[in-house]
This record gives structure tokens, C-alpha cells and sequence, in this order.
């Protein structure tokens, strides 16, 4: 019996362990695309149809990096995003999911997804890019896990301010897992102001010598003024 329930925990211990460790939440960058070259299993995604567009009522937009036969691949169900206009012309009958429904802001991956060639090491624990689906945009995953890298770049018009590319990685550092930092902002204005940072111990820029030695001045003479007219 004991040699039983050493076994079970050794199982469950294993099974565990080789558990990818959820991410915390992703920091947002306005006007920036997202890609990646690899997802760790488990991670889920989600297509979104491009407006003008819609899914056969039923069909699932979601994808999950699972492992089959020790091999990381993604599992698709059948979908297509199919113009509104042609079936609604043509096809009235057919049943659509063309419910109005409020606008979202949700961060995509509009960037094309590059392929990129993995180790066989790699491809126990990682799935490549999804595939490209005709009028369709992966939408930014909520929940990723360890050892996920991201890629940002600034969209077309507001790259004017450098860094305008640059990577995050979901790794442990310290006993926490976290997201490394990244210093970057996509902007349209190419002079807006810094915030600049000040070292311990040094004179903030505002108020360095320069400055203040002839307001001090301005208060010695004022008071003299005055005594001289009398």
C-alpha cells in the first residue's frame, strides 16, 4: 500500500513538474504589432475575422499548442471568415453569426507570422507560428507561460521615436516569474518630451547651480533697494 501511494505522488510529481508555469499578465504597448517564433504548450490563441467579415455560425476561432506523439503541433478546428455581402447576397437562407456586436479594443498580431525552422528539442515543448487564415488576425493570448519571447514593433506612423523595435521573455528571475523589461513607446511625435532621470544625490536639471545661485542673488538685493531711496 505505501509502495502505492509513493508511486501515485512520483507520478503526480512528474506529471507537475513538466507543467509549463503560467505568465503574469502582459503589459500593454499602444500601437505596437506582437509576433513570436514559438509558443509553449498549452498556449491558446484566437483568430478574429477582419471587419466585413464573419465565421460560420458555431465554428470555434481558438487554437491550443498540445503534444501529439511527444511533438508540439497546434489544434485547429475547421473555420473560414467569409465576406458578409457575398452570402448575405447570395445566400440568404444561410446562418450566420452577423449579430452586431460593440467594437473592442483588442491588441493583434496584424504583423505577418514568419516560420521559422525549430530544434528537435524545441519541438517537444514548442509550436511554431499558426497559419496564415484568409482574412483573419490572431488576437493577442491573455494566459502565456514560461519561456514565451515576444517581439514588438511600432506600427507605420508611430515609429518616430527610437527604440521602435524590441523583445520580452516570460522567465523566473529571482524565485518570480515575470516579464523582462522592455523600454520602449511607439509614438507619432518625434519630439515629445522625456521624462529624465535623476541619480541619487544629483541636482535635479531644473534647479542646478546655474539657476539657482541668481535667485539667490535676487533676494539679497531686493531687500537694498528700498534702504537706498529712503
Amino acid at each position: 500500500m505505501e509502495l502505492k501511494c509513493l508511486l501515485m505522488w512520483l507520478l503526480l510529481g512528474s506529471v507537475k513538474g513538466n507543467r509549463p508555469e503560467a505568465c503574469p499578465t502582459l503589459p500593454t504597448i499602444e500601437f505596437a504589432d506582437v509576433t513570436a517564433d514559438m509558443y509553449p504548450l498549452r498556449t491558446k490563441l484566437y483568430y478574429e475575422c477582419d471587419r466585413g467579415y464573419t465565421r460560420r455560425s458555431g465554428q470555434y476561432l481558438g487554437i491550443q499548442c498540445r503534444s501529439i506523439e511527444q511533438v508540439a503541433s497546434w489544434v485547429y478546428k475547421e473555420f473560414e471568415c467569409i465576406d458578409e455581402r457575398v452570402l448575405l447576397s447570395t445566400a440568404p437562407t444561410m446562418e450566420l453569426d452577423v449579430t452586431q456586436k460593440p467594437e473592442r479594443k483588442t491588441q493583434k498580431t496584424t504583423a505577418p507570422q514568419k516560420q521559422v525552422n525549430l530544434s528537435a528539442s524545441e519541438q517537444k515543448d514548442f509550436c511554431g507560428p499558426p497559419k496564415t487564415v484568409p482574412h483573419a488576425s490572431l488576437r493577442l493570448s491573455k494566459h502565456y507561460y514560461v519561456g514565451q519571447v515576444l517581439h514588438f514593433k511600432c506600427q507605420s506612423g508611430y515609429d518616430r521615436r527610437p527604440p521602435t523595435s524590441g523583445t520580452r521573455e516570460c522567465k523566473e528571475m529571482n524565485g518570480k516569474i515575470d516579464w523582462t523589461p522592455l523600454d520602449m513607446r511607439c509614438t507619432n511625435d518625434s519630439n515629445e518630451w522625456l521624462p529624465q532621470t535623476v541619480e541619487p544625490g544629483s541636482t535635479h536639471p531644473l534647479f542646478s547651480s546655474s539657476v539657482i545661485l541668481p535667485v539667490i542673488a535676487i533676494f539679497f538685493v531686493l531687500p537694498i533697494i528700498p534702504a537706498v531711496f529712503m
